[in-house]
């Protein structure tokens, strides 16, 4: 396993927690921006990582 990987598998459930947060946020703050939070949320959920799209250095399994 080289270090691209460990990071996706550090960096997805990241991606989940802050996109939970934020939409969170938005719903009690009432700001429509913390909306946003519907992408990591995805990102997470569909295994998405952007570093391994940008770097091409590891794999989605």
């Amino acid at each position: 396993m080289n270090i691209y990987e460990k990071i996706r598998r550090i960096c997805r459930p990241i991606r989940i927690l802050v996109g939970i947060v934020l939409i969170t946020i938005g719903v009690i703050i009432q700001n429509p921006w913390f909306f946003l939070g519907v992408i990591p949320l995805l990102a997470g959920v569909v295994n998405f990582c952007p570093l391994c799209s940008i770097t091409k250095k590891c794999s989605i399994k």
